[in-house]
């Protein structure tokens, strides 16, 4: 059966449509003598019940077009207008640019103006005395065909010929350099840019490169950077608190492609991402393993079943669970119930005290404990109130079953116990937007280039997802990185290199 989004023609489209059309009025009808039938069964009021049900289709159709065409900002009411300013505005200036290279050009006078316009004299130059400005301009790239020659040493007693040595290499024979893969990675990973359109791209700036060779380039750089990548995940493991969520990825070696997911855990310095045909509960164990420490997600089930205790014993690692997902289930609702602004108001407020809490893990550990004691000390005075509020609203909260509004209270009070886990660890955040930032790179390149054409594809993409974003946030830049760790691993095999190490 064809799939709505794979027709190109209009008006097979305009048919589909009135197809459906038909069939959603047919099913509408089948609907509604379903609920009737179903009611007088159970003795119930058929009217009220349909009514029920038509008031849960059109919330959810109101929430699915919000989706699609509405504004995806989450915030609530007006600005609150600026105070004014107490001095006039001076305006920015230009933006310092320490790192660009400066170049100096000198424009003299052409030869026939160089005379006075009031006596008719010539000219000549005042040394030392210039009118400046500054330009920002672009010099295009340009590859070079670099060709090495290594020289040949003898000695005069006729011994064997001595040869300096080769250049280390990416692919034992191969034509492209280190740094030229490098480039193509951070095209493609870092900032989104398919191969065939760097393809085009390169052939504009006079190299002439298939698409296949620049996916070379990558598979052998990755091979070079594998146990570098496989050494994040047991560092993610050290820290006393992960973020986890995942997103799907299309595997696209048959047809419209194969649905899968990439999993993504991540510390506050460190992420690892890998790409997994399932979403399963099986699939969350086994990406968290026998991680012992706390674990922030959504309320996605698999991640409870995956930290369920069984006859092995307890489960090893603790559940905490992001507000921002409950706020989003709230501000959806609102629309529908007007009750719901007052717990986005309280809300509010847990985000505010979080605001003004002291961060803690850029800290040396001397200066650790005291910020953590603090947050524990302010969480435990100034949130835990406000939290146990939220939750004496929600108990005497009454809604329609199926209505956005109950589907939000019961979402929050189903994960009460994970959702105040922070009120008494200070290393815990109150949301999962952490993991969701080092997520976004993904999600800008399969709305690019849409997912792997093949398994490895799905390996390398995670293996540079990974190392890209961890050096981003340990303030190294990732083209650096790459080289560097490469070079070590070309020069021996199998040296793991991390992102603002130097191991």
């Amino acid at each position: 059966m064809t799939r709505v989004e794979q027709l190109r023609d209009l008006e097979t489209a305009k048919q589909v449509a009135s197809l459906l059309e038909a069939e959603n009025a047919r099913l509408h009808q089948r609907l509604e003598a379903l609920v009737a039938e179903n009611a007088r069964l159970k003795g119930e009021d058929a009217q009220a019940r349909l009514q029920l049900e038509l008031e849960g289709l059109k919330e959810q159709l109101a929430l699915l077009q919000k989706r699609l065409f509405g504004a995806s900002s989450e915030k609530r009411g007006e600005k609150p207008a600026k105070p004014p300013r107490t001095k006039p505005q001076r305006g920015h200036g230009p933006t310092a640019q320490p790192e660009l290279k400066v170049q100096e050009v000198l424009l003299p006078l052409d030869e026939a103006d160089r005379v006075c316009g009031l006596c008719g004299s010539g000219l000549h130059a005042w040394e030392g005395q210039t009118e400046d400005c500054e330009q920002v301009t672009v010099v295009e790239r340009s590859f070079v065909l670099r060709r090495v020659r290594r020289q040949k040493y003898r000695c005069h007693q006729g011994c064997v010929p001595v040869t300096a040595p080769a250049p280390p290499r990416l692919i034992p024979g191969g034509r492209y350099s280190l740094e030229f893969a490098v480039h193509v990675a951070l095209m493609k990973y870092g900032f989104h840019l398919p191969l065939a359109r760097q393809q085009r791209l390169y052939l504009r700036e006079g190299l002439v490169v298939e698409a296949q060779t620049l996916w070379d380039q990558l598979d052998a750089l990755a091979a070079h950077l594998q146990k570098s990548y496989e050494a994040l995940l047991a560092e993610v493991f050290t820290s006393p608190l992960l973020h986890a969520d995942e997103t799907h990825w299309l595997l696209l070696d048959k047809g419209p492609g194969t649905k899968w997911y990439a999993w993504t855990v991540a510390s506050p310095d460190t992420v690892f991402h890998r790409i997994l045909p399932s979403r399963s509960g099986a699939t969350a164990r086994a990406v968290l393993g026998d991680y012992a420490g706390i674990v922030l997600v959504d309320g996605y089930a698999a991640y409870q079943t995956a930290t369920k205790s069984g006859a092995d014993g307890p489960a090893p690692a603790t559940l905490a669970f992001c507000w921002a997902h409950v706020r989003r289930k709230f501000f959806e609702a609102k629309q529908f119930a007007p009750a719901c602004e007052e717990v986005l108001e309280l809300m509010g407020e847990v985000y505010a005290i979080e605001a003004d809490l002291p961060g803690w893990y850029a800290l040396s550990e001397e200066m650790r404990p005291a910020a953590l004691a603090q947050r524990l000390a302010v969480r435990q005075r100034h949130s835990a109130p406000v939290v146990e509020r939220i939750r004496e609203w929600a108990l005497a909260q009454r809604a329609a079953p199926g209505s956005a509004f109950r589907k939000a209270l019961e979402y929050m009070l189903k994960l009460w116990d994970g959702l105040t886990v922070f009120l008494s660890n200070p290393v815990v955040p109150i949301d999962n937007n952490h993991v969701e930032r080092q997520m976004r790179d993904m999600v800008m390149g399969r709305k690019n280039h849409y997912g792997s054409k093949s398994k490895r594809g799905t390996e390398v993409a995670a293996l540079f997802y990974s190392l890209i974003e961890t050096a981003r946030l340990r303030g190294e830049d990732p083209g650096h990185y790459l080289q560097r760790a490469a070079l070590a691993a070309i020069e021996n095999p199998g040296t793991v290199t991390l992102p603002n190490s130097q191991d």
